[in-house]
């Protein structure tokens, strides 16, 4: 009998290396190199002190421990990662310090229809295929559909609940209709309610149709909220929330239809759209103007090329653009705007002084009860890192008495992980936190006895491949 073929090696269970969703270009920056060096080192020695396989303990939360405590050589004091130092070793410690009984309900994740021939017209998304081998499924499509994203987001993660968030464009070229978003939303379903679905509205594809559509949305198809893209237009040209011939249409159909709940893509501009249209001026105008309905700020205005730090009031773009139209409009912490970190905190992650800021910006402005806690996943792999990252991570009480940020309690780090999420949603926390106890949670368990992560990012990895696929698109 020939031998089998060796387990794959697994990466970093902390995914350092440079990687885009296809939205921005990724830079490399040499002192994530350095802490990856670092981290394998400590890993391997700490494989030899436990007498484990190296294999063994990147699988499991040492792995993970040793990565963020390598990470902290990156800050300058306004954010690190709290992990004690037998964590690397200790797989009770490590878990003590990385795990976490808090709902996780992840409001932004996506997944791709593979059996659509979408691809063959969207080249925007051949992103998708740099580095598709690394997911040892037989085509590359299938990295980023039904079954890699139950796996990569259910199994291989603490999401106990998520979003399966609508993506832009026509149905000739979105990779996810909402017929197939209801099949997941069904499948999941099968196994424990556990998935929600929004529907894409696009008024500057012909806003009388759109609103028709929205009555279909709701009513036929049972979307939790409606999606909207004021970046993306069919010639590169996006449109404003407050426009009185697209976006205030819109806003009045969801309140007419009772479902008050708007996510908006705002931040990181769309390669090939015009940027102008991704900045959040517009959201304080909508939230003063419509205050029974509730805006979900996806990516909270961030952008990857801007440095973040204490809040500017001049600021025309990043999170601090969110926080002025806010303030412009008399919007006062825990109010009708929501912020979500979805893409935003994979980022923020490598950058953890820039984290403390923007954490410690949104907590002030924003309020407690308003950060949504969101990955932007099956794009960056299983959001278990991000996870891990976030319950370890904590604002320096010197940046707390500096800039009057409020610390990262576990009880704050609980609100953002799902209790806000679950009360925007309006669901009962309670009742979503015994999902553990269904099917997919048995799956779970036995699962965990015998993980496969893939601690894989498939995203492009460097400026040329992303300019590459711009290229061939």
């Amino acid at each position: 009998m020939a031998k089998s073929s060796p387990d794959p090696e697994l990466g970093l269970p902390i995914k350092l290396a440079p990687v885009s969703n296809g939205e921005f270009v990724p830079v490399a920056r040499p002192e994530l190199a350095a802490v990856a060096r670092r981290a394998r080192a400590d890993i391997e020695a700490n494989a030899r002190r436990a007498g484990v396989s190296r294999r063994e303990l990147l699988a499991g939360a040492c792995g993970a421990a040793a990565t963020l405590a390598a990470m902290n050589q990156l800050g300058c004091g306004g954010g690190n990662y709290r992990v004690p130092k037998n964590a690397g070793v200790d797989p009770a410690v490590a878990r003590a310090a990385l795990g976490g009984s808090e709902l996780v309900f992840d409001v932004q994740t996506h997944h791709v229809n593979p059996s659509r021939d979408w691809f063959k017209i969207n080249r925007a998304f051949d992103f998708l295929r740099v580095t598709w081998s690394e997911c040892r499924r037989p085509d590359w499509i299938e990295c980023y559909g039904q079954d890699a994203f139950i796996k990569e987001i259910f199994l291989d993660s603490d999401t106990d609940v998520a979003v399966l968030s609508a993506l832009a464009g026509d149905d000739t070229i979105n990779p996810l209709l909402i017929d197939e978003a209801r099949a997941t939303r069904d499948a999941a379903e099968k196994l424990g309610e556990r998935l929600l679905i929004h529907g894409i509205v696009t008024p500057n594809l012909g806003v009388e149709r759109q609103l028709d559509w929205m009555q279909a949305l709701a009513e036929k198809h049972r979307v939790s909220a409606f999606k909207l893209y004021t970046v993306w237009g069919p010639g590169g040209t996006g449109w404003w929330l407050d426009d009185e011939k697209l976006g205030i249409p819109v806003i009045e159909k969801a309140r007419a239809l009772k479902l008050p709940r708007i996510a908006v893509h705002k931040g990181i501009p769309l390669p090939g759209m015009d940027p102008t249209y991704t900045r959040p001026r517009d959201v304080g105008v909508v939230a003063k103007r419509f205050p029974d309905v509730k805006f979900l700020i996806y990516h909270s205005g961030y952008e990857h090329r801007l440095t973040e730090g204490p809040y500017d009031p001049k600021a025309e773009a990043g999170v601090d653009a969110l926080i002025r139209s806010l303030k412009e409009n008399g919007i006062g912490a825990n109010a009708n705007v929501y912020a979500e970190l979805g893409a935003t905190w994979q980022a923020l992650m490598g950058k953890p002084d820039e984290a403390a800021h923007v954490l410690g910006k949104l907590l002030v402005h924003v309020g407690e009860d308003r950060v949504l806690w969101g990955t932007d996943c099956i794009w960056f792999g299983s959001p278990q890192d991000q996870i891990q990252a976030f319950r370890a991570f904590e604002i320096s009480p010197e940046f707390q008495e500096k800039f009057g940020y409020p610390a990262l309690t576990s009880e704050r780090k609980a609100k953002i992980l799902g209790l806000n999420g679950a009360a925007v949603y309006g669901l009962d926390a309670a009742k979503l936190g015994r999902v553990r106890r269904d099917d997919l949670g048995d799956a779970k368990r036995a699962y965990a006895e015998r993980p496969s992560p893939s601690h894989v990012a498939y995203g492009p990895r460097t400026r040329r491949e992303v300019f590459e696929l711009l290229r061939r698109g």
